[in-house]
């Protein structure tokens, strides 16, 4: 029996050597994969680096873009409300004129070749924001009943 003890205490090492050797296969086989997978992961954080910065320049630039428009559109707002004010004036004085030359017209109205009414015409009501289109109309058919005053006067 003392023979066996030593063969068998040899072969229990040979078994545990044995699985040694296959834990460090697969444990070499693992590293290889972490290895693979920490290239493929490096790869993949170099990819997102580069997404990043290039959506930082896209978003530097979008900002520079907005404060352009922003800049551009405030000076065409301030530009559109000088000219809406500007308007707003020149058709008030418009209206003004529009109203002296009708008191005129119905103050004298011997230009026309009609005799003089018991009263003049009174001045039509000021409109509190005229329509241009109307003021041109009127001025124009002023004009013509102008032209046909000056065609009975000549004639």
């Amino acid at each position: 029996m003392i023979k066996i003890l030593p063969l068998t205490i040899e072969a229990l090492v040979a078994v545990l050597l044995l699985l040694t050797i296959l834990y460090c296969v697969r444990l070499n086989s693992q590293l290889r994969r972490l290895k693979g997978d920490e290239s493929t992961m490096k790869a993949t954080v170099t990819e997102l680096v580069n997404a990043i910065e290039t959506a930082d320049r896209a978003i530097a630039g979008l900002k520079t873009t907005v404060r352009e428009a922003e800049a551009t559109l405030g000076e065409q707002l301030r530009g559109a409300e000088a000219f809406s004010a500007e308007m707003v004036r020149n058709t008030e004085a418009g209206a003004q004129v529009l109203g002296r030359l009708t008191q005129i017209a119905g103050a004298k109205p011997w230009l026309m070749g009609v005799q003089a009414a018991a009263e003049p015409c009174p001045a039509p009501p000021r409109p509190t924001a005229p329509d241009p289109n109307e003021i041109a109309a009127a001025a124009h058919a002023f004009t013509e009943r102008t032209k046909l005053r000056i065609r009975d006067l000549a004639a």
